[in-house]
């Protein structure tokens, strides 16, 4: 785990940084090395994975805590930092430990069914297809049975044989002496790489290995409700396993466009409405623009700047129940004319003299929108 970069040092946050600034840091990262961006730039899409690995712990604050406390060590358990498994500090503590006091060797069986690498994409969404959801379809580089060797990496019309040491069994065992005695080890053949089995004369397509590496374009169904920065999970589409083994997986993570109009908070929809200051004062029917298209809404009479209303589920989907779904927050922000022509400045120009007449006359009542009635 030496060669793993610091996650702090990677997005450029110190470790005081808070939740905001570490999703900042990313989002510039993410944003300057995307793939989409920068095509066929090995340098900028390890960067761009780097960085998306470091959030995907810095930005949750239980993963946070616990890389804060034990470092990478603290995922090498195969939870969340994809570093090297605990499992392998096992093997080798019982190795050592098994075999000193002659209780055998721990090691795994390196013919045992093996789950295949996991793989990472990313795709971008409009802001309405991240609402509703949509079918997409993406494109990834990943490995597939070499087809003239039908995967057994041994050139046409020859075959993988038995490894001659191990005798099939991908383990080699040997005597050891030790101050309590002679005791047995066992290890990974060197001949045949733990396989079993040697090939003599390798295929031409894929040199021995079995797999070639192929695009592949695969449909996604991406749910309603996603989020920017989310991760889907596409079960058995990345790399093929060994011996038997599953296929590994592949981890999309979500980029959502941003909306002229609408900003987008949890399952919450939040848009500023303009209205005149005629409209404000007398009241009158708006037109809301919402996820669903425009809806009309009763402004009252005497309404203020920055008051808001809410209408009730025009908002986003939830995620785990689309039946469900958030608000929409409409703030009103009365627009102020910045020319008026020679008639409207006279008009409101009576308006303010009736408003100071009323205000020397206090037995005489009139109501304001009596006054501006009479204005206008």
């Amino acid at each position: 785990m030496a060669d793993k970069k610091d996650y702090y040092e990677v997005l450029g946050v110190s470790k005081n940084a808070s939740e905001a600034d570490i999703k900042k840091a990313y989002r510039k990262l993410a944003k300057e090395h995307h793939p989409d961006s920068n095509p066929d730039n090995a340098e900028s899409d390890h960067r761009f994975n780097e960085a998306t690995e470091a959030y995907e712990v810095l930005g949750d604050s239980d993963k946070k805590a616990k890389y804060d406390q034990f470092g990478h060590a603290a995922f090498s358990n195969g939870g969340g930092a994809g570093s090297q498994n605990y499992s392998d500090m096992g093997d080798i503590f019982g190795d050592f430990f098994g075999d000193f006091f002659g209780g055998g060797s721990r090691r795994r069986n390196p013919n045992a069914p093996t789950k295949g690498a996991d793989l990472r994409a990313s795709i971008q969404l409009d802001f309405g297809e991240a609402v509703f959801g949509v079918d997409k379809e993406i494109q990834i580089t990943v490995s597939e049975v070499c087809e003239p060797c039908s995967g057994s990496g041994a050139k046409k019309g020859t075959s993988a044989e038995t490894c001659a040491v191990c005798h099939g069994s991908g383990q080699v065992r040997f005597n050891q002496q030790t101050l309590f005695g002679t005791v047995q080890n066992v290890r990974t053949c060197n001949s045949c790489g733990g396989s079993g089995k040697t090939i003599k004369e390798k295929c031409t397509t894929c040199y021995g290995s079995g797999f070639v590496k192929q695009k592949k374009k695969i449909s996604v169904s991406i749910p309603a409700g996603i989020d920017h920065g989310q991760t889907i999970r596409l079960k058995g589409k990345a790399e093929p396993g060994t011996n038997g083994g599953p296929r590994g997986d592949i981890l999309l993570t979500i980029y959502v466009k941003e909306h002229k109009d609408l900003e987008r908070r949890g399952v919450d929809v939040f848009y500023n409405m303009p209205i005149s200051f005629i409209q404000a004062v007398l009241g009158a029917e708006i037109e809301v623009p919402t996820l669903d298209g425009t809806v009309k809404y009763e402004i009252k009479a005497g309404t203020q700047t920055h008051t808001r209303f809410r209408l009730r589920g025009k908002g986003v989907p939830h995620l785990n129940n689309n039946k469900v779904r958030g608000d929409q927050y409409v703030t009103v922000i009365i627009d102020v004319p910045k020319k008026l022509s020679a008639a409207q400045q006279e008009k409101l120009k009576e308006f303010a003299e009736i408003s100071s007449d009323e205000m020397n006359q206090p037995n005489k009542k009139k109501s304001f929108f009596d006054k501006v009635k009479d204005a206008f």
